[in-house]
């Protein structure tokens, strides 16, 4: 059972009893990249790699990493399109250790000019690993976002570009939290430590002690001087990049010369919790993965994307449904590669898949094997506890309450093929988004896209 106080100053505590040797406490934020249209984009990359260096008690990283090793301590921080999340694992008996680390990492961080060269030098090496990787995961992640929202919201970029390495300061980054990490935008999570032990500790290091750029007002800089904090709106588009990738994995075997293509659609945010649910079994049921997986239990060979693509044509490298979801919209999108040759035959496959989602056949057996993947998938990530620390927070941080695995459970067994239907033709009613990276010859224009969803 998940206990939740919201405390007098807007902060949020909840926590959930385990046991185990030790306990998690961590802080999650409204925060990310789709707050950054009035800052250089990859500010928030900068802020969750700068994460857990020298504080107003800590002179570095290297004493925070000494001091927690005493009490059988780790740490981490990853931040997102719309959530940063710091967390803290220490022993049971010491939780406050704990939440104090995590109130000298949110609120008094130092962000000394070395520590941002530091942070931007490791994003620059970031990106050329990036550049190396044969599959283009983040850069596709990247595109079929800004394809879906435009220049703006969950449409900019996660990643800093290069040429904002050298535009992101010290003072730009204090007014970035100035105005996106306030206490009535957080969710203190615990797993493993009584709520009411963590409420006087929420208390004592996030309601009698200022974040450093109160008590300290001359380090934000001047501007911005407000946020933009609109609304997602989905519009749909094309963004493709011709680029030669023929020679990009390192190694003796490299991959063959691939064009990735992404395909998507709107559809409902997390918080439309039934609809939800259904896009969820959706996503489990197209499944996919790569022509060389090795598969096994949990690989999804029976999988639509296995079973209907990849058995069926060799010259498919890859085929993998995905689903975003994010408070005010979500994106679903089939992400493939193959030869550049047979780029225009790919788009068709996975047109194909579409239409035979929305207006085809189902079987029974292939519905229920989808159903039992996501509450068995469900299940299995609940038994780990840092997991469950970030589903207690992100739920918290969304709707003030967490759901319970039975309530969700309940939910995906009454979803029908009906359902699944129905949640497809209203997502292909919307616009398309496409992107694509490689060589684009043989790529249809965008118009090709809307006819074939405009015709059964």
């Amino acid at each position: 059972m998940t206990r939740v106080t919201l405390l007098k100053n807007g902060l949020k505590v909840a926590s959930e009893t385990r046991f185990g040797r030790y306990c998690i406490a961590g802080i999650a934020v409204n925060s990310g990249s789709r707050l950054e249209a009035s800052y250089p984009s990859g500010i928030s990359h900068f802020i969750e790699r700068s994460a857990f260096r020298s504080t107003d008690k800590f002179s570095d990283r290297e004493h925070i990493l000494e001091h927690l090793s005493n009490f059988g301590g780790t740490l981490d921080c990853q931040g997102s399109r719309d959530i940063m999340v710091y967390a803290v694992s220490v022993m049971n008996e010491y939780p406050e250790t704990a939440v104090e680390l995590l109130s000298e990492a949110v609120f008094r961080p130092r962000f000394t000019d070395n520590e941002v060269k530091e942070t931007a030098n490791r994003i620059s090496f970031e990106l050329e690993d990036m550049s190396y990787d044969p599959e283009r995961k983040t850069q596709l992640t990247e595109m079929i976002h800004a394809a879906a929202y435009g220049n703006r919201t969950l449409g900019l970029p996660k990643i800093c570009p290069q040429e904002n390495l050298d535009k992101i300061t010290p003072s730009l980054m204090f007014n970035y939290l100035k105005h996106n990490h306030t206490l009535d935008r957080m969710v203190l999570a615990g797993v493993g430590i009584d709520h009411e032990q963590l409420v006087d500790l929420a208390e004592k290091y996030f309601a009698q002690k200022q974040p450093i750029w109160l008590s300290n007002p001359d380090l934000p800089s001047q501007q911005p001087k407000s946020i933009d904090r609109q609304k997602a709106v989905y519009t749909g588009g094309f963004n493709a990049i011709e680029m030669d990738l023929s020679n990009v994995s390192l190694g003796p075997t490299p991959l063959p010369n691939l064009a990735h293509f992404q395909l998507g659609f709107e559809v409902c945010s997390h918080l439309d919790i039934d609809e939800y649910v259904i896009v969820c079994v959706m996503n489990m049921l197209m499944g996919g993965g790569g022509s060389f997986s090795a598969g096994g239990p949990g690989k999804g060979m029976f999988t639509r994307l296995f079973t209907s693509v990849l058995n069926r044509y060799h010259w498919i490298h890859s085929c993998v449904a995905h689903n975003s979801s994010y408070e005010d919209s979500g994106i679903f999108y089939i992400q493939a590669s193959s030869d550049p040759g047979n780029l225009k035959n790919l788009v068709d496959v996975v047109i194909t898949e579409y239409k035979e989602l929305a207006f085809g056949r189902m079987y029974k057996d292939e519905l229920a094997r989808a159903k039992k993947q996501l509450i068995s998938m469900l299940l299995l990530n609940l038994e780990i506890r840092p997991i469950v620390f970030e589903d207690i927070a992100r739920q918290v941080l969304a709707t003030g309450f967490r759901r319970q695995p039975k309530q969700l459970i309940e939910k995906i067994e009454t979803v029908s093929a009906d359902d699944i239907k129905r949640v497809a033709r209203k997502m292909l009613a919307s616009n398309p988004s496409v992107c694509c990276l490689g060589d684009l010859t043989h790529l249809p224009p965008f118009e090709y896209f809307k006819e074939q969803f405009t015709k059964r």
